[in-house]
């Protein structure tokens, strides 16, 4: 059964509009930071490895942030550029923000941190007036992210390019990706988290971030059922409730739930699994596949991504992920 239906005729297939960050990832794994001295320098943010992740699975893809007049912004643009990402309404900042960075500890596979340098960035410097109408016109799917929506005008930005997509056809997913460090309070959080979700089709969070929007609502048993009924009322068609180790649940519009198989890894780290299971899942909803096979092929993205030091880079391409599901089913890989 077909729950979301794509605008035909797009020139795009996927846009993202969000956080764009470098991720400095630890070289000497299983120690603290603080006996960390190399560090590798990747691309991040979620909603730029999601936006990788789509144009690795052969989506044309396109972006809508802001970097800094740095090295580090025209990294991340000769980045996404190499990875036949559209970067047209990539905007340089002129304020003089910077671009923020995300170091990250690997203790062990199961115990990871990050340490965030998130004041004045440039990427929550995107206004209104910089996000193009006429890209999201010629899209078939807008990807919103919820660490854009924390301040302004970044905050503004995001429900500008909600009101395009609504107004031009677009599907609308929206990456929960709850950052707390970069809001003033769970309230505040819950306001605008529930504001833009009211307006999207696809929602994917874990049990957890829907917790923190519900801070106003009625659900003490914490029912996932309860949970995704609610935005069946406003425009959600699929509400993806992730649950870590014990696997995903996928709730539609007429009352089904879909849950699909995991897959082992040889796990390094566990950063970046969220965005490829994103970018694996939306890939097979476009494909028109079931929900249960899409979300197979998200797993086995993540899996393969878990497995390796880096996020962007490990972004694995649509014969990798058939390549390691098929490997998983012969037991050549084992967790």
């Amino acid at each position: 059964m077909t729950y979301v239906n794509f605008p035909a005729g797009r020139e795009l297939d996927f846009a993202a509009i969000g956080r764009l960050c470098i991720d400095l990832n630890a070289n000497e794994i299983n120690r603290p930071m603080e006996e960390t001295r190399t560090f590798t320098k990747y691309v991040g943010g979620s909603p730029a490895n999601i936006a990788i992740g789509m144009s690795r699975l052969g989506m044309k893809t396109a972006f809508i942030g802001k970097i800094a007049d740095d090295q580090m912004g025209r990294f991340i643009h000769r980045y996404l550029n190499d990875n036949g990402i559209d970067t047209a309404n990539v905007v340089v900042d002129k304020t003089g923000a910077v671009t923020g960075l995300a170091f990250t500890e690997i203790k062990s596979p199961t115990d990871c941190s990050i340490l965030m340098y998130r004041d004045n960035v440039a990427d929550l410097k995107l206004t209104p007036g910089e996000v193009s109408e006429e890209l999201i016109a010629r899209t078939k799917m807008l990807l919103i992210s919820g660490t854009a929506l924390a301040q302004s005008p970044s905050r503004e930005a995001v429900f500008q390019a909600l009101v395009y997509a609504r107004r031009h056809g677009a599907v609308v997913a929206f990456d929960l990706d709850y950052r707390p460090y970069t809001w003033k309070s769970e309230e505040e959080t819950a306001v605008y988290y529930n504001l833009a979700a009211e307006k999207c089709d696809i929602l994917l969070g874990t049990r957890e971030e829907f917790d923190m929007m519900e801070r106003f609502e009625r659900n003490p048993d914490r029912s996932d059922r309860v949970t995704a009924e609610k935005w069946f009322d406003h425009a959600a068609r699929i509400v993806i409730i992730k649950h870590g180790k014990a696997g995903s649940i996928a709730y539609t519009k007429d009352g089904a739930s879909h849950r699909a198989r995991s897959y082992p890894a040889k796990v390094v780290k566990t950063f970046g699994a969220g965005d490829a299971y994103a970018a694996g899942f939306l890939y097979g909803v476009m494909q028109g596949w079931t929900l249960e096979k899409s979300m197979s092929f998200g797993s086995s993205a993540a899996s393969i991504v878990i497995s390796s030091h880096s996020c962007s880079d490990a972004m694995p391409t649509a014969d990798q992920v058939e390549s390691y599901m098929a490997s998983c089913e012969r037991g050549e890989i084992v967790g």
